[in-house]
């Protein structure tokens, strides 16, 4: 279905789950930034909480996070991030409405059950936080009928379980070892929680991994009824992430095998009846996801895609992005740091960027290009863009239609690299980013 033309696929591009990206972060935007642009929101607005803890790492694992062996270490950073709920309260005009509240990490199951309910209480309480939708990502490892019980009692609707794949030779591999009865036993307890929407991120491109494998994976998923599926390309950087220097190098499938496994799985999980958004998830055609997908109605923000319309994100936590129409602001990403700030009752922006007129202008063609695989192209940057395309012209990869950059189905696996094209930040940037496919 897909071609590979590796030579447009050869630089590295972002995910573009915000754009100015967190490469283009400075240290000019700080706490008073931070707390203007809150004290000016109204409308809706999403929440996002991070804990930064899991029971065990993985190999394989970008995010930040740290062992949670070490109960002190845990409780302050949870105090810390109860007095953040609190200064953040206190700018955000009471008459903005909290649509949304998600919680990831790290692994939100990382933390006990009781702190986790301290949380959602200390969340609804300081922000009159009424019917928000509640989503978390959970660790299978650490998931039980305790954590089932506290789901159900707090409402969450929304889960997305850490599968990565289900071969035990694969989970040996990247330092994941989770029984398959273990994803079972989740899939059913969370379902008797109340979660409608069960997202499963999957991997390819994995050490030692095959089309078998893969397949396997694929199909367990759809038949334990995952209303979503993210198949994400493992991107392997040991030079920035220290803990993938535990995995083999040697064993991973090269360029050309990895888009052949993205391939394999666009094309079995539409066979099953999945709605592709993009070209890496899926969701059944029930699920809010495939429905703002299929209705023009999908954006994306740093959760990925994603239906949520509101025009701002808040986020809690040691590394945690912000999002508003003019600003995007990072909170401290140290730990330690953020907890010392946050005893001082400091809110603890330290690095972000001020979105400009032309960033919004060029921040809504690349959402349009990845979410709707079409955005209408002003002149001047067709101008600037279009000599830079003409490979992906020539491929027949994307099409102009009128003022509108298409890109054709056989183009999905290159539409970040297109996107990229309208990024001026990419043209003198040394920064690596994660491989297309």
């Amino acid at each position: 279905m897909w071609t590979y033309h590796p030579e447009l696929l050869a630089v590295p591009v972002p995910r573009y789950t915000s754009f100015p990206t967190a490469a283009e972060f400075g240290e000019r935007v700080g706490p008073a930034d931070f707390a203007n642009a809150l004290q000016s929101t109204q409308g809706e607005v999403s929440l996002y909480v991070h804990i930064p803890f899991c029971e065990k790492i993985c190999w394989y694992c970008g995010c930040n996070t740290s062992v949670a062996n070490r109960t002190e270490r845990v409780a302050h950073y949870l105090d810390a991030l109860h007095r953040e709920i609190v200064l953040v309260a206190e700018n955000l005009p009471k008459t903005a409405r909290i649509a949304r509240i998600a919680f990831g990490g790290g692994s939100p199951n990382g933390i006990s059950p009781v702190a986790f309910v301290r949380l959602v209480d200390a969340l609804t309480l300081h922000f009159a936080a009424s019917s928000p939708i509640l989503s978390i990502e959970l660790d299978p490892r650490t998931f039980g009928a305790e954590w089932a019980a506290v789901i159900g009692s707090v409402g969450i609707t929304r889960a997305s379980f850490g599968v990565q794949t289900f071969a035990p030779h694969l989970q040996q591999a990247i330092g994941r070892v989770q029984p398959t009865r273990m994803i079972e036993d989740g899939t059913r307890m969370l379902r008797g929680a109340g979660i409608s929407s069960l997202n499963f991120d999957l991997m390819c491109g994995l050490p030692g991994q095959s089309l078998a494998d893969l397949r396997d994976s694929l199909e367990r998923s759809v038949a334990l009824g995952a209303d979503r599926i993210a198949l994400f390309g493992y991107a392997h950087v040991p030079h920035l992430i220290a803990r993938q220097r535990k995995i083999d190098a040697s064993a991973l499938p090269d360029a050309e095998m990895r888009f052949a496994m993205a391939a394999f799985g666009y094309e079995l999980l539409v066979s099953e009846g999945y709605v592709p958004i993009g070209f890496d998830h899926f969701a059944r055609p029930g699920d809010s996801l495939a429905q703002a997908a299929l209705s023009g109605r999908l954006h994306r923000n740093f959760q990925g895609f994603t239906e949520d319309h509101a025009p701002v994100l808040v986020g809690f936590g040691a590394s945690s992005i912000s999002s508003f129409p003019a600003l995007l602001a990072q909170n401290e990403k140290n730990a330690g740091r953020y907890r010392t700030m946050l005893s001082q009752e400091r809110l603890t922006t330290s690095r972000g960027i001020v979105r400009s007129i032309e960033d919004r202008r060029r921040a809504a063609v690349i959402e349009n290009l990845l979410c709707r695989d079409r955005a209408p192209i002003d002149a001047d940057l067709r101008e600037q863009a279009w000599p830079m395309l003409q490979p992906y012209f020539a491929a027949g990869l994307c099409e102009g239609d009128g003022q509108d950059l298409v890109i054709r189905p056989e183009g999905l696996p290159y539409a970040r690299s297109i996107a990229a094209r309208f990024d001026p930040y990419r043209k003198d940037s040394l920064r690596r980013f994660s491989s297309a496919v």
